[in-house]
């Protein structure tokens, strides 16, 4: 797979940045909320009401010598005008097999489904390789999880792959 380009969903929604450097996505992952035909795709706009529960994680291009880890932040917390809790951490899954979804790994987090009470939120996956299977620590809470010091402190490098979604609070008017 290619570099991401300057007018990549990623790029332009500011994950690439803001949450992780840039990196070159190798592995493709596909994150699906109730049904495939609920699939999440790049920057799009995914209501808090239609992402309660966790979604089902597809994983395509490891081999069955791969092992990822899964994480779900929020960068905006509290708000994305001034997101001073940035990061909030939504789900982690260790040990994925890589030819297989993420409900065969180890959830070490469990899933908190998205709550925005200010503002558009990204809520960013990213997929790490993991070198084998390795323990990888699980934080202590879920608010202030920076992503580039646990992929360091896990010596994970990189993500190969990446997804968002945007998401605000729901009115009663827009739940109709």
């Amino acid at each position: 797979m290619a570099r991401l380009t300057s007018d990549h969903p990623l790029v332009l929604g500011r994950v690439v940045g803001d949450v992780v450097d840039p990196f070159v996505p190798s592995v493709n992952m596909c994150i699906m909320y109730k049904d495939s035909s609920n699939q999440v795709y790049n920057g799009h706009e995914r209501l808090p009401s239609s992402v309660t529960s966790k979604p089902r994680v597809d994983i395509h291009g490891g081999d069955l010598r791969s092992f990822f880890v899964l994480i779900m932040i929020d960068p905006d917390t509290p708000g994305p005008s001034d997101p001073y809790l940035r990061e909030h951490l939504h789900w982690m899954v260790t040990d994925i097999p890589g030819t297989t979804d993420s409900s065969f790994g180890n959830e070490v987090v469990s899933y908190e489904m998205p709550r925005p009470n200010i503002g558009i939120h990204r809520y960013v996956f990213l997929l790490f390789k993991q070198k084998g299977r390795q323990t990888v620590s699980c934080p202590s809470s879920r608010g202030m999880f920076n992503t580039r010091s646990f992929a360091r402190e896990n010596d994970l490098g990189l993500p190969v792959a990446a997804n968002f979604f945007n998401c605000q609070r729901e009115t009663a008017a827009r739940r109709r």
